[in-house]
């Protein structure tokens, strides 16, 4: 496997859904702490869909 997605965090839980894990912040401050926390731990890379959800992929 090339490329997964190891976590999903967003602000509305209305917005994702799916397989990967699914993390929910309180606020936007929260949601960008969420995404590099989550990133740092997997040694992964965050990319935000620029719709109040960020993605974790292991490239």
């Amino acid at each position: 496997m090339e490329k997964i997605i190891l976590a999903v965090v967003a602000l509305d839980q209305t917005r994702v859904g799916g397989g990967a894990p699914i993390f929910y912040a309180r606020d936007q401050e929260e949601l960008e702490e969420l995404a590099v926390l989550i990133s740092r731990i997997f040694g992964a890379a965050v990319h935000d869909l620029h719709n109040d959800v960020y993605i974790i992929v292991k490239h």
